[in-house]
């Protein structure tokens, strides 16, 4: 997975800034809130019920806040293989979801957070690092 941004436009949201499709961005927000109401952890059966709720169409009910209070209902669906492919694998390897292989559960980790910690102090030894100069040869 490659995470591409603009630093003069991040947007407010970080699902926003690690998937590319609004679908994928609503998708993975879901997810996590729906890991969020189970303490942050949930079962592989739990997963896939959620994964098959999303490949049926589920309901999402959005509440807009301003002088008068408003609902509106969308149907979302996603495939069920996509789900695992774009959205549950990335974030798994990019440290957001842990996999406990012998609870088999999935974890919301902090992971992610370290990661691009380390990210940036190698990009700070990579500035620190003395030039390297490079000879062309002509052909």
């Amino acid at each position: 997975m490659v995470i591409l941004f603009d630093q003069y436009n991040l947007p407010d949201n970080v699902y926003e800034i690690i998937f590319s499709t609004n679908q994928q961005v609503i998708v993975a927000k879901l997810l996590i809130e729906e890991m969020k109401l189970k303490d942050g952890e949930i079962g592989k059966t739990e997963m896939s019920m959620f994964a098959t709720a999303l490949h049926e169409g589920t309901l999402l009910e959005t509440e807009k806040e301003g002088m008068f209070k408003t609902k509106k209902t969308t149907k979302l669906s996603y495939n069920k293989r996509q789900f695992y492919d774009r959205i549950l694998t990335p974030m798994k390897t990019m440290g957001i979801i842990d996999y406990d292989l012998y609870k088999k559960t999935y974890k919301l980790s902090e992971k992610f957070n370290k990661n691009m910690m380390r990210v940036g102090l190698m990009w700070l030894q990579e500035l620190r690092k003395p030039p390297i100069r490079f000879a062309l040869k002509s052909k």
